[in-house]
């Protein structure tokens, strides 16, 4: 992973804590000093959220986990992230293409930015604080039953409902990608 120059560093923070301030009501018992001084001692971590940034995903703290004593932060993008788009899940599925193959693939391009996919209920939670995905969708971390199969899963929102759908693993979409999660 690259290392992030000074000015890289500081842009990351102002737009973190600016998200932050912005959505302070969700975070009632919780200070961006304390948020601020963990991703300064992580800076693989920090790496992660700007690259998240780069590609469109708007990160911002989702929650905060008490048990673990982590702070949980996703892509808060309205859509999927735009340079996050035409993959198809993992390398699996893309070595199974025969034609068309897609660029990369969600699972492995998440991997190399230092993030997991998202889960289906990490995605139900996002979806809670507003409607995303409402014109794309995004693959979801999928059980290994459902991958052995061929499957794998993606969620989007419409008609003012989220869902969560089935599609072979090796499909791609100009309007699917995927959404990050980061655990600090």
């Amino acid at each position: 992973m690259k290392e992030l120059t000074k000015e890289e560093k500081n842009s990351i923070l102002i737009v973190l804590r600016d998200r932050f301030e912005k959505n302070s009501k969700r975070y009632a018992k919780l200070k961006w000093s304390f948020i601020e001084k963990k991703l300064n001692n992580n800076l693989d971590k920090l790496c992660s959220l700007y690259m998240m940034e780069q590609t469109g995903g708007e990160p911002n703290l989702l929650e905060y986990e008490e048990v673990t004593d982590k702070y949980v932060f996703c892509d808060f993008s309205k859509e999927s992230p735009a340079e996050r788009r035409s993959l198809c899940y993992d390398k699996q599925a893309l070595d199974s293409r025969k034609k068309f193959k897609p660029e990369d693939n969600a699972k492995d391009v998440a991997s190399k930015m230092g993030v997991t996919l998202m889960n289906e209920k990490e995605y139900k939670k996002l979806q809670m604080l507003g409607d995303f995905d409402t014109k794309t969708s995004s693959w979801l971390n999928t059980s290994e039953d459902i991958r052995k199969l061929g499957g794998a899963i993606f969620g989007d929102h419409r008609y003012g409902k989220v869902f969560i759908y089935h599609n072979g693993a090796d499909s791609y979409y100009a309007a699917r990608g995927f959404r990050g999660i980061l655990k600090l």
